[in-house]
């Protein structure tokens, strides 16, 4: 990973930090019955453990291989929820209620393992051959890193822009078979100090430290695109 030494030890520490917590919120969460998206929270321990290894070699302990089949499972997790959300379908209390930008975020993972290191060697391979343009694949990877940065960038931004303009608005009030349904909600935003309810009851159950799980998500933008954008 191209870069600052610093810079980078400094977004390696910052995912170790976010997967350490969002382990810790998943804990708390099932401890005292407080409604927090599970999948995102797990999906950000993982990417946190599995960016911090790319970022930093001797944090490196899990092979290539395996991050793989788990960012492929979990882009086919998210990929089936952001369908059904699209279909309106009920969801849990405990599931993310906005799953595209993980979808994303997946994608991007991916992304790193899967495309970028053929593109790497390729380049390395000619870089002593001074005077070659970059090949029609390399071009199309470095393409795809820009795309898949700006989203990034972009995701971050807007949760944080949602974070300091007013409470995330997103809650779920009782009804429907599951005894909830969503109300509100913008790009990743974190559901607001107002709650979930729960299932089953006219209870409103607070959501786990709403701020704290928009801030994780912005972490996690920001470095993302960091590193596609070192991987240009």
């Amino acid at each position: 990973m191209s870069g600052p030494a610093w810079l980078t030890g400094i977004f390696a520490a910052m995912m170790l930090t976010v997967a350490v917590y969002c382990s810790g919120r998943l804990v708390a969460a099932r401890r005292w019955r407080r409604p927090t998206e599970v999948d995102a929270d797990g999906g950000h321990v993982l990417m946190g453990a599995a960016m911090a290894g790319m970022l930093v070699a001797h944090l490196r302990v899990v092979p290539a291989g395996i991050w793989e089949a788990v960012f492929a499972a979990g882009a086919t997790w998210f990929g089936w929820q952001t369908l059904r959300a699209r279909r309106g379908a009920l969801t849990s209390p405990w599931r993310c209620l906005h799953p595209a930008p993980h979808l994303a975020e997946c994608a991007a993972m991916l992304y790193m393992f899967l495309a970028l290191p053929p593109a790497l060697a390729a380049r390395s391979a000619t870089t002593a051959m001074s005077g070659m343009t970059a090949s029609a694949t390399e071009s199309r990877f470095s393409f795809l890193a820009l795309v898949l940065a700006l989203f990034m960038f972009a995701y971050a931004v807007r949760v944080a822009d949602r974070l300091t303009a007013r409470p995330p608005a997103l809650a779920v009030t009782p009804a429907g078979r599951d005894g909830v349904t969503a109300a509100g909600s913008s790009l990743g935003a974190a559901p607001s100090p107002a709650g979930r309810a729960t299932a089953g009851s006219g209870r409103i159950s607070p959501y786990l430290a709403p701020r704290c799980a928009a801030l994780c998500k912005i972490a996690m933008g920001l470095t993302m695109g960091y590193m596609l954008i070192t991987m240009l």
